[in-house]
């Protein structure tokens, strides 16, 4: 993969990623109030991992391949 398909696919996952991890963070801190930070990451990594493996990615490939490929979409 070159570069700029790598940096594109790097905007997208930042766009995608940083909105769940805010969300899961919001929903976690009040359930994990006085825990230490490497208890709270011990919960959240795994449920961020899954979520990107399972949901971010596939979505990002499905809809956006050709944006991170470089190429234009092909016309009917």
């Amino acid at each position: 993969m070159s570069l700029p398909a790598r940096l594109r696919l790097t905007l997208l996952m930042t766009l995608a990623v940083y909105p769940v991890v805010t969300l899961y963070l919001y929903v976690l801190m009040p359930l994990t109030n006085g825990w230490d930070i490497w208890q709270r990451s011990l919960v959240l990594v795994p449920m961020m991992s899954a979520t990107i493996v399972l949901l971010v990615v596939p979505f990002i490939n499905k809809r956006f391949s050709t944006f991170i490929a470089g190429r234009k979409a092909a016309t009917a």
